[in-house]
This record gives structure tokens, C-alpha cells and sequence, in this order.
């Protein structure tokens, strides 16, 4: 890989390593990707001893160590809060005495605002609000960004390249982020849900569970690298596999009737709905 590819990272802390803590750990660790240092904060033992050994990556536990997350911060020019929503704000008042002025705080909890962080911080830290997917476990994430009153272009920009680490990046303003989070944040689980329900159709058609897995994962595998290669848009994709007074075309009636439009609209509704609830606390 030429140097052009390569990606340089100042000193990271991220506060918090559950699922979506290590998918985006998994992308500071690629091999083209050189960060000056990464802190790993947990509260389990066990759980920062799985991490242990890792090249690059100092971790602390929280019940060995209570001054472990001031520990991590220390120095640290970027700092991940990927802790639960409920835990930001007892957290952010833990660091930040151990804040350095201009240290960016990134917060990929869901709800958490960046006027609610900014009040518990000083001016002369920069926050963002991320929220990536879980699809960061294989470097295919959809990360969306949005900056706070205090944040430099130059913060934003080092923040995308964080994420670029395991996906696509999106900025909006922060007044869209929580609508963002319920199509690539939570769209994974549509895809999924789909899947399910393709694969039991695909059962009750006397297929082996094992055939079924393979017949719909290829299909939704398949069908989504050609919407990636081609210049076409999902609707012309659509028509192309569509015969006229055919079996596909049958098909595609009944799931019309069902107007999956609406559906997602009322489903991405709730979900928004939801956010704000979180947001409101």
C-alpha cells in the first residue's frame, strides 16, 4: 500500500470498547492506519484482558483501575465516548479536569447532544456526534458526523478520517443526525429482518435451512454489488429483472400491495420518534 493510502492518527482514548466501540477499534487497527497510541477504557477486567497484547492498544479497567478513563484521556488529542447514552453525562464530568484545551470528544451514543456535552465541557474542547453502523465490523460502515458550536473544520475533518477507517462518511447539520441514524443506523437491521423473512419463505418451499442461507444471503450479497457496480438506480435494476406478465413481476404486485413505501416511512417514524425521546432524557 502506497503512502497515499496510508492514515495517520494522532493518540486516540476511547472510553468504552462494546460492540460498536471495537467495530470502529477494528478499523484503527488495519494495517494501513498508524494512530500515535490507542487507549481502550472498559469497565470489566475480563473484558480489557481481551484486548490485552494488542499491538498499538494500552487498555484499562475501570474495576482495577477507578482513575482508568482520567488515565486513557490524558494526553489523548481524540477522545471516543462510546459508553451507553444513559452513562455521557457522569462520564464527561469524570474527564474533564483531564481534558487538554483543544481535545476533541467524539460521542457515538445515540440521543446525546452536542449542546448537552458542551455544557458539561469547556469551550476549548471541540465535540462531534458520530453515529456509525454496525456493518464497521467488516470496514463497511455509513458513518454520519456533525459538528458542535466549537468545532473547527480541521476537527471535523480528522474526525472523518477516523471513521473513513471503517466506512463511508456522511456530514449533515446535528438537526438531521437523528433521522440519519434511523436509515443507515438502524437499516442494517431491516436488511436483516428481510433476510429472515426471505430464508423462512425460502424453508417452507422444502428447501434445507442450509440451502435457504445460501440461495437468499448470495441473492441480497449479489443483488447489492451490482447496485454498487452499476451507474443504474434501484428502480431500473428493479424493472431489468422484472418480465412483463412474468413470475417476478406477480411477485413484486403482492409486495406493492403491501406499499413497503409507507410501511418504512411509519417504521423510520417510530424510530425517530424514539430518538428524540432519548434525546429529551
Amino acid at each position: 500500500m502506497d503512502d497515499a493510502q496510508n492514515v495517520n492518527l494522532p493518540t486516540i482514548a476511547m472510553l468504552g470498547a462494546g460492540s460498536m466501540g471495537r467495530a470502529i477499534l477494528s478499523g484503527l487497527l488495519a494495517p494501513h492506519v498508524h494512530a500515535a497510541g490507542i487507549r481502550v477504557t472498559n469497565r470489566s477486567e475480563a473484558r480489557a484482558a481481551e484486548l490485552s497484547g494488542t499491538p498499538g492498544v494500552t487498555t484499562y479497567a475501570t474495576e482495577k483501575k477507578p482513575d482508568a478513563n482520567r488515565l486513557a484521556v490524558d494526553g489523548a488529542q481524540l477522545v471516543i465516548v462510546a459508553v451507553k447514552p444513559a452513562m455521557v453525562r457522569d462520564l464527561l464530568a469524570e474527564i474533564v479536569d483531564s481534558l487538554a484545551p483543544g481535545t476533541i470528544v467524539v460521542s457515538v451514543a445515540a440521543g446525546v447532544t452536542t449542546a448537552t456535552m458542551e455544557s458539561l465541557l469547556p469551550d476549548t474542547i471541540s465535540v462531534v456526534r458520530a453515529m456509525p453502523n454496525t456493518p464497521a465490523v467488516v470496514g463497511k460502515a455509513v458513518t454520519g458526523i456533525s459538528a458542535g458550536s466549537h468545532t473547527e473544520e480541521d476537527d471535523l475533518a480528522l474526525v472523518r478520517t477516523l471513521f473513513e477507517t471503517v466506512g463511508e462518511v456522511v456530514e449533515v447539520p446535528e438537526s438531521q443526525l437523528d433521522a440519519l441514524s434511523t436509515i443507515s443506523g438502524s437499516g442494517p437491521a431491516y436488511v436483516f429482518l428481510l433476510i429472515e423473512a426471505l430464508t423462512q419463505a425460502a424453508v417452507e418451499k422444502g428447501f434445507t435451512p442450509e440451502q435457504a442461507a445460501t440461495l437468499v444471503n448470495g441473492t441480497f450479497l449479489g443483488a447489492s454489488e451490482l447496485l454498487v457496480s452499476s451507474d443504474e438506480d434501484p428502480a431500473e435494476l428493479r424493472r431489468r429483472v422484472t418480465s412483463p406478465n412474468g413470475t417476478t413481476e406477480r411477485a413484486i404486485a403482492v409486495l406493492a400491495d403491501a406499499d413497503l413505501p409507507a410501511l418504512f416511512t411509519r417504521a423510520t417514524d417510530a424510530a425517530l420518534a424514539r430518538a428524540r425521546e432519548l434525546a429529551a432524557g
